[in-house]
């Protein structure tokens, strides 16, 4: 992989401890800087501060799941071309649809492998910075 993540800023949402300190980890070890926040509500504070460059999201969140945390990021102008990234445990045709009406960019069902990760910032990264 030719990509250089370095000093790239990846958003990991999730409310398992476990998923965010399985991405965290494995981002980092590729140079990733990672903001990690545990729902939407965190989630919308720290990206204004931290300017992600791409968000990975799980849709099961309490308090604002991951359809409307996806949702207010893409209604925002600002932020409206971060790619996002879904999470899920349900691979469901009307999860994949849903995450796209809200502009969702991806969808990756949980566990997700390093690959998955890293081909999806790979796909949507280098997308976002040549445009």
């Amino acid at each position: 992989m030719d990509l250089s993540l370095d000093s790239l800023k990846v958003m990991v949402i999730d409310d398992s401890k476990t998923i965010r300190r399985t991405a965290e980890t494995l981002l980092k070890k590729v140079g990733c800087t990672v903001i990690t926040a545990t729902d939407g509500f965190d989630a919308l504070a720290k990206i204004a501060d931290n300017r992600p460059d791409i968000i990975f999201v799980d849709i099961m969140m309490p308090r604002l799941d991951g359809y409307q945390t996806c949702a207010l990021i893409k209604n925002n102008s600002e932020f409206k071309s971060t790619p996002v990234i879904m999470l899920s445990s349900k691979d469901g045709l009307f999860d994949k649809a849903k995450g796209r009406i809200v502009g969702s960019d991806q969808y990756l069902t949980k566990p997700f492998s390093k690959s998955e990760l890293l081909g999806a910032i790979e796909t949507h990264v280098q997308t976002a910075k040549a445009s």
